[in-house]
């Protein structure tokens, strides 16, 4: 598995899984109001690209590409970084359901929260996750993250306002590294 910034290479492989997990992303992606495939283009791509990148320029975000086996598989941001005294970001995620239950999506999660809480210097990651999400939720409690609370009506997904449970993990929540506790559940 590697992680590497989006790439202009990366723009017809992300369409192409884009509009192949449709049924698999659309119930946890926001609500738009144009079609699926019109927000999957290489068009589209471009302009995401451009917009994260100059984000990342100014420290607001750190996305990256999920490459598994050679080929683009998700993506992992760290978003809305917020820095002085509170240092934090919201974590977001995808996965292609190719590479889903393999430990792909987890690795990678682990990696850039690690690189969050070292090289960018953040203190909190918050991890917002629909409560009918069950794998999304395994995923970041296995890495340690805890359940704060619960936001009603917080974010319009899926044509609808809806429920999410707020995850959160602190640089000092773990005796080592995301990526030790994500080794040492792999061995269980």
């Amino acid at each position: 598995m590697e992680l590497h910034p989006l790439r202009r290479a990366d723009a017809r492989e992300w369409v192409r899984l884009r509009l192949e997990n449709e049924a698999w992303l659309t119930p946890w992606e926001p609500s738009a109001p144009v079609p699926w495939a019109d927000r999957h283009t290489p068009t589209t791509y471009r302009a995401m690209r451009r917009a994260a990148g100059g984000r990342a320029r100014v420290g607001m975000s750190l996305p990256f590409a999920v490459h598994y086996e050679g080929r683009l598989a998700g993506q992992v941001t760290v978003d809305n970084i917020v820095r002085g005294a509170m240092r934090s970001g919201h974590l977001g995620y995808w996965i292609d359901r190719a590479v889903a239950g393999r430990g792909v999506a987890s690795l990678a999660v682990a990696l850039v929260c690690d690189h969050a809480f070292g090289a960018a210097g953040l203190h909190r990651l918050q991890a917002d996750i629909r409560p009918e999400n069950r794998s999304s939720r395994r995923l970041v409690e296995r890495l340690g993250f805890r359940q704060e609370g619960l936001f009603r009506d917080y974010l319009d997904i899926d044509g609808a306002w809806r429920d999410h449970v707020g995850y959160a993990l602190l640089a000092g929540d773990l005796p080592g590294s995301v990526l030790a506790r994500w080794q040492d559940r792999s061995r269980r």
